[in-house]
């Protein structure tokens, strides 16, 4: 698989569990953090991630080295 691609995918993958954190721990709230402000992060970081592997999908740039 093309690393553009990966970066895609890795990026959506952040993005799921970011959301699943946000909408499933509200109750919840652990010693250190709190999951709900965890999952917004991860859902920032996995947006952009997925932005950029779209980027590079789009630019060309993930093509496999021959």
């Amino acid at each position: 698989m093309a690393p553009a691609r990966k970066t895609f995918l890795t990026g959506l993958a952040v993005f799921a569990a970011g959301l699943a954190l946000w909408l499933f721990g509200l109750d919840t709230e652990i010693f250190v953090f709190t999951p709900t402000k965890v999952g917004l992060v991860l859902m920032v970081l996995g947006g952009l991630e997925a932005l950029y592997g779209l980027y590079k999908i789009v630019r060309g740039d993930g093509a496999e080295p021959r």
